[in-house]
């Protein structure tokens, strides 16, 4: 009798966990969803971004109603498999619009039909594997047979399959996102894509601990789904952030500079432009090389790298060269724009610091052309490996030895 009412109380206990979770959900989505709805859409200025929006609107909702008829039909105390088909029916498309919704700010809308299809396709696939494993085993809907484990199972590994998928496109999108903004500020930026490049690991992750979630009901359930909770918060949290930032506007002429420079590099394929000497457009030739560096060396020699706020295709212009030979010249020397500029002005901020070793950070940072002392110190430390304090408290200790008899 103390054994049953023990196994009741048990019962009891984690149908009352479950319920809490699941209301938590529910809230947060609905959260998640409104912060969606009502983002200022002035602010939100370009086609796909707005899509973009209404994707991982649809996505949050989807993810509401998930959990509100998980909390309502009390699927998850009936049994595992019970769960697992609302599970599958709603995370796939839930998934598949998040990641489509990150791929259309990456790609500006320029999606290929695998991006379009893949999630349908597999949501669909998943759906009749379901269906025909209810239909054949000639018990209930809702019953425990091995055809519906079977096809849950199946459905599970394809959900990953999906998102390992959209994982790969994000990825290769982001690093061309990172380049066309390394071949255009002479800042780092890395920082306004870093949420997404969390929220690419986020979703990846998803997919491996959504199984598990599913499929589990120990206590490292309750776990995987407050990571899962963690996690949808931060990515929808952080694509607000970003679509009502200055962020899409900077990314967009850092990718039309790129674009402009494919342009150029097609011309010269096509010869209706030449590089003396150059076998393939995409290398310079010695000669030209040569020349680009002397450039390069009298527009350093005039201090044209101390300007602030240097875009790449101003400096090519001061320098007077294309801003393809500019940056042909710097990955030919496994440089980027934006790395190559800081190298030169931290080596200028080391000669100033050395002249003039009373000046403040601040005007440091306003001769070498930092935007302000926070971004000479983080860079200066980036490239020497100490502050510009410590570096000039250096040059004294040095000094006073060498003075020493």
């Amino acid at each position: 009798m103390a054994c049953f009412s023990q196994k009741q109380s048990t019962f009891a206990s984690v149908m009352i966990t479950l319920q809490m979770m699941q209301f938590t959900a529910v809230v947060l989505m609905l959260l998640l969803t409104v912060k969606l709805l009502f983002l200022r859409e002035r602010r939100i200025k370009s086609r796909h971004a707005r899509q973009a929006r209404r994707l991982m609107t649809t996505g949050t909702v989807l993810l509401s109603l998930h959990f509100a008829i998980q909390l309502k039909t009390g699927l998850r105390v009936m049994g595992i498999t019970q769960s697992v088909m609302l599970n599958l029916a709603m995370l796939i498309p839930a998934s598949y619009l998040f990641a489509r919704a990150i791929l259309l700010l990456q790609r500006r809308g320029n999606l290929s039909l695998a991006d379009r299809w893949t999630g349908p396709a597999v949501w669909t696939v998943t759906m009749a594997m379901l269906a025909v494993a209810a239909l054949t085993d000639g018990k209930p809907l809702l019953s425990d047979t091995l055809q519906m484990r079977l096809a849950e199972r199946t459905g599970a590994v394809l959900y990953m399959l999906m998102q390992g998928y959209y994982t790969w496109r994000h990825s290769v999108s982001i690093v061309a996102m990172h380049r066309a903004l390394h071949d255009y500020y002479d800042r780092d930026t890395d920082g306004m894509l870093r949420w997404m490049q969390y929220s690419i690991v986020g979703l990846m992750l998803l997919a491996l601990m959504v199984p598990v979630a599913i499929f589990s009901s120990g206590p490292g359930m309750l776990a995987v789904a407050f990571a899962v909770y963690f996690l949808m918060f931060y990515l929808v949290d952080s694509f607000c952030f970003y679509l009502t930032s200055p962020a899409p506007e900077r990314m967009q002429a850092a990718e039309q500079n790129a674009a402009e420079m494919e342009e150029e590099l097609e011309n010269l394929n096509n010869g209706k432009q030449t590089d003396a000497g150059t076998a393939d457009a995409a290398v310079l030739s010695p000669e030209v090389m040569s020349e680009v560096e002397q450039a390069v060396e009298a527009w350093k020699a005039r201090g044209g790298y101390c300007q602030t706020g240097l875009l790449q295709p101003l400096a090519a212009q001061d320098i007077g060269i294309s801003r393809y030979r500019l940056t042909t010249w710097l990955h030919q020397q496994g440089l980027k724009y934006t790395e190559w500029i800081a190298q030169l002005r931290v080596e200028e901020a080391k000669r100033i610091i050395a002249a003039h070793p009373d000046w403040s950070n601040d005007a440091v940072a306003q001769h070498c052309g930092f935007t302000d002392r926070t971004v000479l110190q983080r860079t200066f430390k980036r490239i020497e490996g100490i502050t510009p304090q410590k570096y000039l408290e250096n040059l004294a200790s040095n000094s006073s030895t060498h003075t020493q008899p």
